[in-house]
C-alpha cells in the first residue's frame, strides 16, 4: 500500500511525466496527446529552454512534430516549430524560403527515409554505375546540408535510411552491389563519415531503432499509401524519443552521475545476509553473468565522463566487500563516493551531490525497489528513476532512456571523474589553512584565459547548457550558436583554464557579451557569465573580470553593464557583479538587476592567487 501511495504522490508531484518516460504505451501517448501537452505546459516551477526547430519532411510530419512536442517539453525544452510542407524539404534547404529564412531556426531536422532515395540500383548496372549513383545521391543530401549551414549556421539533424522492407535478392540483398539493402548500407556509411568530420551535425539513427521496432511493422505500407507516412503511425513515439534524446543533449538536458543501489542491483542477493562469498556475481551461473553485465554497462560510463556513486542501505563493510571479489567488474576505486549506510537513500543522494557540487537532479537513481525508487522520486525533485524491473531489463531501460545520449567526446569528458576526485583533495587541503587566501596561493594556480577557439568550442557550448548555479543569466547555446559568436567582430568572448598542483580542471569558465552604442558612448553588454561549480571560491572569476576590463578599453568602451536573472537554482551569484566593483542601476520586483562599470574610474584587480599566462 505505501508504494502506491507513494507513486501516485510522485506522479502528482514530481516536474517529468513518467507517461513519457521509458517503457512508455505509444498507443496511449497518441491517445492523449493534448492532454500529456495540457500537463506539461501547466507545470508550474519549470524553467523553460525556448528553441526554434525547423522539420523538412520527404514525408508526413505533422504527427512526428506533435508527440516531439511532448518529450522535449518533458525534458524543459519548449520548441517552436516550422513544418516544411510535404516532400519539400529539398526545395526549402536548396532555394531558400522566406517563412524560414524569417524563422531562423536553432535546430533543423531533415526527415527523410529509404523512401526519398530517387533512384536504387538495377541489376544490369556496372559497378562504376552503381557508384556512380551513390556519388549522386550523397551530393543531393550533402548540398542540403552545406546550404542549411551557409544560411542558418545551426545544428542538422539528418535521419540515416532504414532496411528496406522487403529483399528483392533474398540474402544476397545485403553482399550484391545491386541490392537495396546493400546500396542503403553503403549511403549510411557516407552520412556516418559525414558526421564525423563536422561538428554540429548528428545522425539520428532510425536504421537501429526501425530494426528494435520490426521493420515489417515501422514501413507499414498502409500508412504510406494512405497518409504519405513513412514511419507506421504506432511507431512515430518510439521515433519522437529517440530523437528528443539527440535535442536535449544539445541543449544540455543530459544527467551527469549515477546513484546505485548494491543488493540485488549490482549483484544478486544481500551481501550483509548472504555473505560477499555467496552473493551472484561473476560467471559461475546464469544469474551471476547477467550482473557481471550489468556492472560492465556501468562501468563503461566511467569512461564517457559518467560519475558513479552509491546509495545503499548496507553496512560500508559489507558493501566494500562485495566490491572485493575478484570477479566483480566494479571494484571501490570506480566510485566517486560510496554512501553504504542506514540513512534514507534521498538524503544520501543530496549529500553526494553537494560532496561533488552538482545538483540532485543530475542523477539517475537505479534500485530493484519501488519503494526506495518512489521515495527518492518524490524527495528529490528532477531526479531521474527508471522503473527497472528483473535484472535482465536493467539495462535496456537504462539504456533506452538516453539519459546520458552522447553529441561529443571531448577530453575533459574522458577526465571528468579524476577532475572531481582531485576537487575532493582540494578540499580536504583547505581545512589546513586558517587563511583562505593562504590556501589559495598554495594550490599554485595558472589560468589560459583567450578568445573562443575551435578546440573548446564543444566544451564552451556544453557549459553554456549545465552549469546552473554559477550563471547568471541562465543563456543555453549551442555550438552552432557559440561559433556566430566568436566569429562576429562586435562580440567579446573568453573560457578560461585553469590548472592547479591536484591537476588540470578543463575549460571551467565561459563569458561573452558584445558592443554597442548608447548616448554617443560605446558600452559593452554582458550576455552570458558562467563557471563550474567545481571552481567555486578559487578567483577565477576576478581574473575573468580583468581580461574583459582590459580589453573593453582597449576598445575604446565607455561603460560595461552586467545583467542578473534570478532562477531557482543561481541564488549564489545574486551580487556578483557587487562585488567586481559595479554598481546597480536597476532592479525589478522579480529580483533582475542590472549593474555598471564606469571603466573611466579606476579598476582594482581582485585577483590574488591565480597566475594567467
Amino acid at each position: 500500500m505505501l508504494y502506491y501511495y507513494l507513486y501516485f504522490f510522485v506522479h502528482g508531484g514530481n516536474m517529468a511525466l513518467k507517461e513519457l518516460e521509458y517503457p512508455f504505451d505509444p498507443d496511449y501517448i497518441l491517445r492523449k496527446k493534448k492532454a500529456l501537452r495540457r500537463q506539461l505546459t501547466e507545470r508550474e516551477g519549470i524553467t523553460y529552454t525556448d528553441k526554434k526547430i525547423a522539420i523538412l519532411g520527404g514525408s508526413t510530419t505533422s504527427d512526428i512534430k506533435l508527440i516531439l512536442e511532448l518529450f522535449l517539453l518533458n525534458y524543459g525544452i519548449r520548441p517552436e516549430f516550422y513544418e516544411s510542407e510535404y516532400n519539400k524539404y529539398y526545395e526549402d534547404a536548396v532555394f531558400g524560403n522566406e517563412e524560414l529564412e524569417v524563422f531562423n531556426p536553432d535546430l533543423v531536422f531533415i526527415h527523410t527515409t529509404s523512401r526519398n532515395i530517387l533512384n536504387f540500383p538495377v541489376v544490369s548496372d556496372s559497378a562504376e554505375a552503381v557508384e556512380a549513383l551513390a556519388d549522386e545521391t550523397m551530393a543531393r543530401f550533402t548540398q542540403i546540408w552545406e546550404k542549411l549551414d551557409q544560411k542558418f549556421h545551426c545544428t542538422i539533424i539528418q535521419n540515416n535510411f532504414e532496411q528496406p522492407y522487403y529483399r528483392l535478392m533474398g540474402n544476397a540483398d545485403v553482399s550484391d552491389i545491386h541490392g537495396r539493402l546493400n546500396f542503403i548500407n553503403r549511403l549510411n556509411e557516407r552520412f556516418y563519415d559525414y558526421a564525423r568530420n563536422h561538428e554540429n551535425f548528428f545522425i539520428h539513427d532510425i536504421n537501429y531503432i526501425s530494426a528494435v521496432y520490426g521493420i515489417k511493422k515501422w514501413s507499414d505500407p498502409g500508412d504510406w499509401y494512405r497518409y504519405k507516412y513513412a514511419v507506421a503511425v504506432s511507431a512515430i513515439p518510439e521515433f519522437a524519443f529517440n530523437l528528443s534524446h539527440i535535442i536535449k543533449a544539445v541543449y544540455g538536458k543530459n544527467k551527469k552521475a549515477f546513484a546505485l543501489d548494491m543488493d540485488n542491483t549490482l549483484w544478486g542477493g544481500i551481501v550483509g545476509d548472504d555473505g560477499p562469498e555467496n552473493i551472484h556475481i561473476g560467471h559461475e551461473d546464469a544469474e551471476s553473468e547477467l550482473f557481471t553485465e550489468f556492472q560492465q554497462y556501468i562501468k563503461a560510463h566511467k569512461d564517457l565522463g559518467i560519475l558513479l556513486t552509491v546509495a545503499s542501505k548496507n553496512d560500508e563493510e559489507n558493501a566494500l566487500a562485495g566490491l572485493a571479489r575478484p570477479d566483480s567488474t566494479l571494484k571501490q576505486d570506480d566510485f566517486l563516493i560510496i554512501r553504504a549506510n542506514w540513512d534514507n537513500k534521498d538524503l544520501n543522494i543530496k549529500k553526494t551531490a553537494a560532496d561533488i557540487n552538482i545538483g540532485a537532479d543530475s542523477f539517475v537513481f537505479v534500485d530493484d525497489n519501488p519503494v526506495e525508487r518512489a521515495l527518492v522520486e518524490a524527495q528529490v525533485p528532477g531526479i531521474s528513476v527508471p522503473e527497472v524491473g528483473a535484472p535482465e531489463t536493467y539495462i535496456d531501460i537504462i539504456d533506452s532512456n538516453g539519459f546520458f545520449e552522447v553529441t561529443g567526446l571531448s577530453a575533459e569528458d574522458l577526465k571528468r571523474n579524476g577532475m572531481y576526485k582531485a576537487n575532493m583533495e582540494r578540499a580536504k587541503a583547505s581545512a589546513s589553512f586558517d587563511d583562505y587566501d593562504d590556501y589559495l596561493r598554495s594550490l599554485e594556480m595558472q589560468a589560459e584565459i583567450k578568445p573562443f577557439t575551435p578546440l573548446y568550442m564543444a566544451r564552451i557550448a556544453e557549459l553554456t547548457n549545465k552549469s546552473n548555479q554559477f550563471n547568471l543569466t541562465t543563456l543555453r547555446c549551442s555550438q552552432a550558436e557559440i561559433e556566430k559568436f566568436a566569429a562576429d567582430p562586435a562580440y567579446i568572448t573568453r573560457y578560461g583554464r585553469l590548472e592547479d598542483k591536484f591537476g588540470d580542471n578543463g575549460v571551467v569558465a565561459v563569458s561573452f557579451g558584445h558592443e554597442t552604442e548608447e548616448d554617443g558612448e560605446k558600452v559593452f553588454l554582458m550576455d552570458l557569465w558562467l563557471m563550474s561549480c567545481r571552481v567555486l571560491k578559487r578567483g577565477m572569476e576576478f581574473a575573468m573580470m580583468d581580461e574583459f576590463v582590459a580589453e573593453c578599453k582597449e576598445r575604446g568602451i565607455a561603460k560595461i553593464k552586467g545583467f542578473y536573472y534570478p532562477t531557482a537554482k543561481n541564488k549564489m551569484v545574486k551580487d556578483f557583479y557587487g562585488m567586481q566593483g559595479f554598481v546597480k542601476i536597476r532592479e525589478s520586483e522579480d529580483g533582475s538587476a542590472e549593474w555598471e562599470l564606469d571603466l573611466s574610474a579606476p579598476y582594482f584587480s581582485k585577483n590574488v592567487a591565480i597566475k594567467v599566462n
